[in-house]
């Protein structure tokens, strides 16, 4: 993508373009303080609704603020597209979908209302929650765990097809040795589904060993989930560590490709190449 392709704005719009996308002056703070206090609101209004005897003593306070939030969400929403330099790319990206998606169960709820929609609408009104996902540009260490995933990604794939595959062998010889017992496990499937419960040490206890070997077996694959467990977590540490060690990620947004997480004295844009 070539500066070509950036959209030119009006002085007025660069002004709220710095205002809602950048967080480095004070004006940026505080629209990002002021949001942050309207989502937290919003997702607490949301809970609160499917309590039964607060919807029933609240119910129309409850209505009558899920349409502000809403009101000031779709604000929000519009006005990102209107000061944005790439409006498709904010529309099409992560964050511009779950602002999206923030807004529309509240309009198709209005317009779509009655009794042969209640379930849909009840389901609808669940996507709401939404919001808190809106949460997570405000948070500082999320850009720095969103970059240790990507670059552990290829060690947690692998890491996570070896135990699938030890998943599948445990299974199986767990089923040679319990299945003439009567003791729940009648097949290699079920088998399998046990010992994921028992390695994550999930321990549901719905399906239990009873000879000595099964029993036995079983409490090693019990030791086992403890130390497999902390494979991923030493992986994504030590790729945090790492990008600790860097210098500080910076928030500013680029105007191309509307991605952030960049080096604090980059001058381009470390996904698509373009001048910040």
């Amino acid at each position: 993508m070539t500066d070509n392709n950036k959209r030119e704005l009006t002085p007025f719009q660069e002004k709220w373009h710095t205002i809602i996308f950048e967080a480095n002056t004070p004006a940026g703070r505080a629209f990002d303080i002021i949001l942050l206090v309207a989502i937290l609101i919003s997702v607490v209004i949301v809970m609160m609704e499917s309590v039964m005897p607060l919807q029933e003593k609240f119910g129309r306070l409850f209505h009558i603020l899920e349409w502000v939030f809403t009101i000031i969400f779709s604000l929000e929403y519009l006005f990102r597209v209107w000061c944005s330099y790439r409006p498709k790319a904010y529309i099409t990206s992560f964050y511009g979908l779950v602002d999206l998606l923030c807004i529309l169960p509240t309009y198709v709820e209005a317009f779509y209302g009655g009794a042969h929609f209640l379930l849909t609408i009840r389901i609808l009104r669940l996507m709401r929650i939404f919001r808190i996902f809106k949460l997570v540009p405000f948070l500082n260490e999320s850009k720095q765990l969103s970059l240790a995933l990507q670059q552990s990604k290829r060690k947690i794939f692998v890491f996570l097809f070896f135990i699938g595959l030890l998943t599948v062998v445990l299974g199986a010889i767990m089923y040679v040795i319990e299945s003439e017992h009567n003791s729940g496990f009648t097949s290699i499937p079920v088998s399998v589904y046990w010992a994921v419960v028992t390695l994550t040490t999930v321990g549901y206890g719905d399906i239990a060993p009873i000879t000595p070997l099964g029993q036995a077996f079983s409490a090693l694959i019990m030791i086992m989930g403890y130390a497999i467990i902390a494979v991923p977590t030493g992986i994504v540490t030590v790729e945090m560590s790492r990008i600790r060690s860097r210098e500080d990620v910076d928030r500013r947004v680029c105007p191309h490709c509307m991605r952030e997480g960049h080096d604090a004295n980059a001058d381009f844009c470390k996904y698509c190449g373009n001048k910040l």
